[in-house]
């Protein structure tokens, strides 16, 4: 599964001349947390979510200017407390991902981002969003949309296998493979792939390797 199967096509945005009022006034309308920030040709400049209105309200210049550069220079909070604009305010560069990335790549990256959202970009253009609430409702798929993906993307796609030579069983999202590959690289690496599978809860393998490793003497 890839992002573009599961992103929001449809991205409520804002533009970097926005006032800081306006911008909170939406979030709050739309119920949403956060949203791309996009110039007039759809580029993506950042990111703005409720995060920078709190740093904007809850924070407080340093006294001490000198304390204040060596504490906060990497996070530009002082640009972000005398922000006006959404511009001034957002995150950037924004962490984004492409449309066509597997659904695992954009979990990781959620993960050591610390981000709920990913802009999805596609040659520098803004295409769509992905939350973790999206990935969440991948992973409540049915078994069989998970063994459909396994056979086409996984074996036949990523492995260039024969569905038909490894046998793939799911039951609540626990999978086996019974069957032969070709290598011993690939017998090590399939359950690995299959685990990656949005929805797939373990992976059991049962597999044997036609190419056998030479001998050395």
């Amino acid at each position: 599964m890839k992002v573009q199967d599961l992103m929001t096509r449809e991205v409520m945005t804002v533009a970097p001349t926005t006032s800081l009022r306006d911008a909170a006034a939406l979030l709050a309308r739309s119920g949403i947390s956060g949203m791309p920030v996009v110039t007039e040709t759809n580029e993506l400049a950042g990111v703005f979510s409720e995060g920078d209105i709190v740093v904007k309200t809850g924070a407080e210049l340093p006294r001490n200017r000198l304390l204040g550069w060596l504490l906060e220079s990497d996070l530009g909070l002082e640009d972000k407390i005398r922000a006006h604009t959404v511009g001034e305010a957002m995150s950037a560069p924004p962490v984004t991902i492409g449309p066509t990335r597997p659904v695992h790549e954009a979990a990781r990256l959620m993960i050591a981002e610390n981000v709920n959202r990913l802009p999805v970009v596609d040659k520098g253009k803004l295409v769509g969003i992905v939350t973790r609430a999206d990935i969440v409702r991948a992973f409540t798929r049915s078994d069989s949309e998970i063994v459909h993906e396994i056979r086409e993307d996984v074996l036949r796609g990523a492995f260039w296998l024969d569905p038909g030579r490894v046998k793939v069983t799911v039951a609540d999202g626990e999978v086996t493979l019974r069957g032969d590959v070709e290598t011993e690289a690939d017998r090590e690496m399939l359950p690995r792939s299959v685990a990656q599978v949005p929805g797939v809860v373990s992976v059991v393998a049962e597999l044997s390797c036609r190419s056998k490793p030479a001998l050395t003497h």
